[in-house]
């Protein structure tokens, strides 16, 4: 079963929008086809970006709130890692998702953002829409 570290961004998108392929990831991992991998780090991150007002119109506070307890039950949580002495993303701010996919052995990092998606070279990254198609596959 693969292990896979989900960008904040792919989690938030699962929620507000339910039809697309982020939503589809969250139902595959309920249906137990691959391990989602999170840390305190990420779970602070979801609760952060969903606790702002612009979410408000897609998710009131108390569904957000429960959305992240399913993420945390639903994942295995990995301790937040060091920060690598080499960063590899151009976005500090999210160094801390390579340094969590490369310390929990993840088989890939889903991410919809430009900046990570360069690493293809260096480490597994796929959007989620990628992801999905190989989890399709299987």
């Amino acid at each position: 079963m693969p292990r896979a570290v989900l960008d904040t961004n792919v989690l938030v998108s699962a929620l507000i929008s339910p039809g697309g392929p982020s939503a589809a990831l969250l139902l595959e991992l309920r249906a137990g086809a691959f391990e989602l991998v999170v840390s305190p780090s990420l779970l602070a991150e979801l609760g952060d970006v969903l606790g702002r007002a612009k979410f408000r119109p897609y998710v009131t506070a108390a569904e957000a709130a429960a959305y992240i307890d399913l993420v945390r039950r639903e994942s295995t949580i990995h301790d937040d890692p060091p920060p690598a002495e080499e960063p590899l993303s151009a976005d500090p701010d999210d160094e801390y998702l390579v340094d969590l996919a490369r310390a929990a052995a993840a088989d890939v990092l889903v991410s919809g953002d430009s900046h990570l998606l360069v690493l293809r070279d260096v480490m597994p990254v796929m959007t989620p829409s990628e992801f999905l198609a190989t989890l399709v596959e299987r």
